[in-house]
């Protein structure tokens, strides 16, 4: 129980999870992009959808950690690709929408709301190096001491969710803050948005090179 505690408990653990958290990913620059051009409580919805999409990594990490099922180089593969068209068509969408329509924010549109959280779902769904990531990383925390060491894997993963969590709606929070000093600029607003397009663009391609 101590060894446990000491583990989850550690400094090195934190810090090396928050860097991680705080690395420019495709979740974060859709939290961030949500913030700017959908406001603060879409990009919430980001957030929320973003850690949400880290459950089926954390849960297929630990199938293989329990030796249940074997590393598939395949199935990453496959993901990959999935991933990679799914940011090429939310950068499509973003560039149309960026077609002149003013900011808005309407707190009773759940549909917008639900697409959001979907989106932000599929994004982090679709990013193999999330898995590689808990596969990797969160075992080196893990006591060799501990009876129970996927109990304790899985205390490690919701504490990294939550520092996801956390962090995303304070990039969200703040790329909605800074949004009203350029929204009143109808051209500086729209080429923004389509910035943003480009970057999914280039995370798109950045996933289909990638060595796994």
């Amino acid at each position: 129980g101590q060894a446990f505690l000491i583990t989850v408990l550690s400094i090195e653990f934190f810090i090396t999870s928050l860097i991680v958290v705080l690395m420019p990913g495709a979740g974060s620059i859709y939290t961030i992009s949500t913030g700017l051009f959908r406001g603060w409580r879409s990009s919430i919805a980001a957030a929320l959808g973003c850690t949400a999409g880290i459950i089926p990594h954390l849960l297929f990490s630990i199938l293989v950690l329990s030796s249940v099922y074997e590393y598939s180089t395949e199935t990453f593969q496959a993901i990959k690709y999935i991933g990679a068209v799914y940011l090429l068509y939310l950068s499509y969408s973003m560039w149309n929408e960026s077609g002149g329509s003013e900011f808005s924010e309407n707190p009773d549109q759940k549909k917008d709301k639900f697409k959001i959280i979907l989106n932000a779902v599929f994004i982090n769904l679709f990013n193999p190096k999330l898995s590689i990531f808990f596969l990797a990383f969160l075992p080196l925390f893990v006591s060799l001491e501990s009876k129970f060491p996927v109990l304790q894997f899985i205390f490690l993963s919701i504490i990294f969710m939550l520092m996801t969590l956390i962090v995303f709606i304070i990039y969200g929070l703040f790329a909605h803050n800074v949004s009203k000093y350029f929204r009143q600029s109808g051209v500086l607003y729209i080429w923004t948005q389509r910035a943003f397009a480009v970057i999914f663009v280039i995370l798109g391609a950045k996933l289909i090179i990638m060595e796994i």
